[in-house]
């Protein structure tokens, strides 16, 4: 399995959602709510890529030292089925290897506010990942958050461009927190550390 050499390569982290105010609350956005927050720790603001069609933040993760790592924070602003151009000419324009790209998105079949973190894999109906796969291949790492399954007869379309309910959006800012907190952990420490920590 491909593995990424830490200590000199850049990371790409990518939050996966929709552009546009009007899905900035939908559960699928929850991807670019974890970036809008590693942004903020890392005191940086979203600003155009170049010709790329997609918002970055260049930093760094951890502590000055051997355990720093560089880091582009990507948020595309093509619809969530385009977004493998913009995040495959974001990785050839910073040469990031394949294995060092993670891809933050929601994830039905676990439970709300579960996290899952892993290298590779399907894209389990996934419209974000199944673009990203097509433009660049599956050994990329993935931090899943979990959303559940829609209730009833819900369409998954309609359950996925909805907003958090009131009940879950009491403890959103808590999991987003955690998510940022396990994306920093896969970067800085590595993916077994962060699935023994963050896989709950």
């Amino acid at each position: 399995m491909a593995r990424v050499d830490e200590s000199s390569s850049v990371w790409l982290v990518v939050g996966l959602g929709n552009p546009g105010p009007e899905y900035a609350g939908n559960r699928h956005n929850v991807g670019f709510m974890v970036a809008d927050l590693l942004a903020e720790r890392m005191g940086g603001k979203f600003k155009r890529a170049g010709k790329a069609q997609a918002q970055v933040v260049e930093g760094r993760f951890g502590s000055p030292g051997p355990g720093s790592r560089r880091v582009v924070l990507a948020k595309p602003m093509s619809f969530m089925n385009l977004l493998g151009g913009p995040v495959s000419a974001l990785r050839d324009f910073y040469k990031v290897p394949v294995a060092g790209v993670v891809a933050v998105h929601d994830e039905l079949d676990i439970d709300y506010g579960v996290l899952r973190l892993k290298l590779g894999g399907g894209d389990n109906g996934h419209n974000g990942l199944k673009s990203m796969t097509k433009a660049m291949g599956a050994e990329y790492h993935r931090v899943r958050f979990g959303i559940g399954r829609p209730p009833g007869r819900m369409q998954v379309a309609d359950f996925v461009l909805k907003d958090f309910g009131s009940a879950e959006r009491k403890e959103l800012d808590y999991f987003v927190d955690r998510a940022a907190d396990a994306v920093e952990c896969l970067v800085t420490e590595g993916l077994e550390r962060a699935q023994s920590a963050y896989n709950s």
